[in-house]
């Protein structure tokens, strides 16, 4: 039975490749590394993406071990290793979630860095934002410019001008809770 499920899903798969391809876009991926995969990493996945490390334009579902979306993506993206992407709107849940650009969402880690803008809810042990707009919820919680609110040990606004004098004078501690607007 396992046999005959994987021949089918390999079968829709190139169904999807051969009608897709004038297209530039797939329904479905399926990739050892971004170069070993069934399609090559400049074809947008619409629907579903399935391996131990992709990286495509993608909207849609993403699962694997690293899952890297380039360009505009979308969806959602679940990683037992890590996510990154440059523009994504949507979920990341991995044990690293990084973006480079701008991101609209949900990221939840271990680790959350994004180095463009953000605007959502960052959720984990450490999360990281150049500019943040909305809710950090971690142990430490750093953002370069802070738009809403940071809930954790550790609360770093650098926009806040409590820590304009920082490090010739210990800025005064947010242990719990931290704001900008």
């Amino acid at each position: 039975m396992k046999k005959l499920l994987t021949i089918a899903l390999l079968v829709i798969g190139a169904v999807y490749t051969k009608a897709d391809e004038a297209a530039d876009t797939a329904a479905f991926q399926l990739s050892l590394t971004p170069d070993i995969a069934i399609h090559p990493r400049t074809t947008t996945i619409r629907d579903f993406s399935l391996g131990i490390w992709g990286e495509n334009p993608r909207h849609g579902l993403t699962l694997g071990f690293v899952n890297g979306s380039t360009g505009e993506s979308s969806g959602f993206s679940w990683s037992l290793i890590g996510n990154y992407a440059e523009s994504y709107h949507g979920v990341q849940w991995g044990f690293i979630n990084i973006s480079t650009d701008k991101y609209v969402g949900w990221q939840d880690g271990f680790v959350n860095c994004s180095k463009g803008s953000f605007e959502g809810l960052q959720s984990g042990f450490v999360n990281y934002s150049k500019d943040f707009t909305g809710l950090q919820l971690g142990v430490f919680n750093y953002a370069e410019k802070l738009h809403g609110v940071q809930v954790g040990l550790v609360n770093v606004a650098a926009n806040n001008p409590w820590f304009s004098e920082f490090p010739d004078k210990l800025a005064t501690g947010f242990p719990f809770f931290n704001w900008s607007f």
